[in-house]
């Protein structure tokens, strides 16, 4: 089994992991350079929803309307619920079900590719007693490969 941190990306592809990587570093490299905008991202980054998120939304308006179909039409319906549970089960296992292609191709990101752009913009901030000096320090702070000498 897959861990937790790394079974979307796994079960992405490359193109998709790469752009989604560039974009994060595209925003911290923008935001090294204007600074004063960085709690607004911190911001907009509270209201991001990952990945996660999304599948479980869209997850439960479908098996809902599967239901709800199946009370008022015909119980053939109570088929989709039953699809729609299973890819849940599946993506819960393995990292993937038939809409992380289509989700990541639209930019969504994991929880931890998330926290990884804020805490490079805290790095840049100074939020963890040392400010990030450019963007690629930042970076190596919000991964934990950050090698940071203290000044006396």
């Amino acid at each position: 089994m897959t861990t937790t941190r790394n079974r979307v990306p796994l079960h992405s592809s490359e193109t998709d992991n790469r752009r989604i990587k560039r974009t994060m570093q595209a925003n911290v490299a923008y935001f090294a350079q204007h600074r004063d905008q960085i709690p607004v991202r911190l911001r907009e980054i509270d209201e991001e929803w990952d990945i996660e998120r999304a599948i479980e939304a869209n997850a439960a308006v479908i098996a809902f309307a599967g239901v709800a179909l199946a009370a008022t039409n015909s119980r053939r319906w109570l088929a989709l619920p039953a699809l729609v549970t299973s890819f849940l089960f599946q993506h819960a296992i393995q990292g993937w079900c038939p809409p992380v292609p289509v989700l990541r191709k639209l930019g969504f990101r994991t929880s931890y590719e998330i926290e990884e752009e804020r805490r490079a913009l805290m790095a840049l901030r100074g939020d963890f007693g040392h400010r990030a000096e450019s963007a690629d320090e930042a970076l190596r702070v919000s991964t934990g490969s950050a090698n940071l000498a203290v000044s006396t």
